[in-house]
């Protein structure tokens, strides 16, 4: 298994219109993509393909904070870190752009794997 990059960096929201506003307003970051009906608003980072996306708290208040990392199979990746003792919090899982799992770290960081094989 080999991690490729970043993927996106996702952070929970109460209220997705003043985080919108912060991160547009305040930090000057450009709009990659806005599904706020779905929960979700995505940040351009410079010409970075991974973006910060926020999560509304409202819509998925279990969600939090993660990264995720782009690999080239989630499935093949998730089967070979099971074997190194991984315990993942979900099993793979269709998204729009292709396959995610997530798992933490030692510490309770909540990590992701994500490919576009859709």
């Amino acid at each position: 298994m080999k991690i490729a990059d970043y993927d996106n960096f996702f952070l929970g929201t109460a209220n997705l219109e003043e985080s919108k506003k912060f991160y547009q307003d305040k930090l000057g970051l450009a709009l990659k993509f806005d599904f706020s009906e779905k929960g979700m608003v995505a940040f351009k980072v410079g010409d970075n393909e991974p973006a910060i996306i926020l999560k509304d708290l409202n819509k998925s208040p279990a969600a939090k904070p993660a990264i995720w990392f782009k690999v080239e199979s989630v499935a093949k990746s998730y089967e070979e870190m099971k074997e190194k003792g991984i315990a993942f919090s979900t099993e793979p899982y269709k998204i729009q752009t292709g396959w995610a799992v997530e798992f933490t770290d030692p510490s309770g960081n909540l990590l992701g794997l994500t490919d576009y094989l859709a």
